[in-house]
């Protein structure tokens, strides 16, 4: 189940199957035994036998579901509508995995591709009925976790289901780290790409933009960080009633024109733990209640991306 749950996440399609593909064979295969090297120079053919022959076999004693293929197709045509793909990545994709099978081992609980994955057995349009995000139509490239946390959470609260509109968020990890993962993305992926970066990547900015394809887009902050475009109203409402039992917090403590380091200062002089941008952005999901709690920039970002081109998606 863990080797299905990763060969339907949103990764490179070729890179997860080889990985995937290569990890089961070296971990189950008694005879003959392969060493990584001798894998790493197998043809893709040979790879997929092994490996789709191992996975059918680990699953023959929990289920006797005929193995149609239906499933297999669809998992292919969605792969080659998101990335550009090889021969012989299309190789690996036209597999036997008896995906009917583990459909019935799949819970409510599981993750939202597997759940997808469940759906293609049945027909369903997953993404827009179930609110599952597969199949992803668009991505969001961002700096940092705040970001990733909010801005699904503020889209919702705007009228703007993410996941309804298969809208993939991920965060990159800086500004330079932005602009690699957008030109791997740019040569990898099918469907649009919009960036999000704070205004001090200007650079970065000018780097993105020479490389943008006709259907993505864009967006450098006005105000500094993403930090500095949440309104101080929610910031302040979520962090006293998350501290309700400490000191309370006054909007005129935020005195510096950068938001994050007025919460380092507030967290140390009131006397919280250290301030941590994960913890602070799950911390505000938890308290945005309505529309009125979007700023007016947040607004905008999601009206782009929102309005990101997907000519191609139809």
């Amino acid at each position: 189940m863990i080797s299905i749950d990763r060969l339907t996440r949103f990764k490179y399609t070729e890179d997860k199957y080889l990985r995937v593909f290569k990890e089961i064979i070296l971990s189950n295969l008694i005879e003959p035994k392969y060493k990584k090297k001798d894998l790493d120079s197998m043809d893709y053919n040979i790879i997929k036998e092994l490996a789709q022959n191992i996975i059918n076999l680990s699953i023959s004693d929990f289920s006797n579901a005929k193995n149609n293929l239906i499933i297999n197709k669809k998992i292919a045509k969605y792969e080659n509508d998101l990335y550009n793909l090889s021969d012989n990545t299309n190789i690996l994709l036209d597999n036997k995995i008896n995906y009917n099978a583990f459909v019935s081992l799949i819970e409510d609980s599981a993750p939202q591709n597997l759940k997808w994955l469940k759906s293609l057995k049945f027909g369903k349009a997953a993404r827009e009925t179930l609110s599952l995000k597969f199949p992803i139509r668009k991505v969001v490239i961002v700096e940092g976790v705040t970001e990733e946390i909010l801005l699904p959470v503020f889209a919702a609260k705007y009228g703007y289901n993410f996941d309804k509109h298969g809208i993939q968020v991920v965060s990159a990890g800086g500004k330079n780290q932005v602009v690699k993962l957008f030109y791997t993305f740019a040569e990898q992926l099918k469907i649009p790409i919009f960036v999000l970066l704070d205004n001090d990547a200007l650079s970065n900015y000018n780097q993105i933009k020479l490389r943008l394809r006709n259907f993505d887009k864009i967006h450098l902050l006005i105000g500094g960080e993403f930090e500095d475009i949440l309104p101080k109203e929610l910031i302040v409402k979520s962090l006293n009633d998350y501290f309700k039992n400490l000191n309370h917090i006054e909007e005129s403590e935020f005195e510096n024109d950068k938001m994050v380091t007025n919460l380092e200062e507030i967290f140390k002089k009131k006397g919280f733990h250290e301030f941590k941008k994960s913890e602070f952005a799950q911390i505000i999901k938890e308290h945005i209640d309505n529309i009125s709690d979007i700023s007016d920039e947040i607004k905008t970002i999601i009206d782009e991306i929102s309005a990101t081109r997907s000519f191609l998606l139809q």
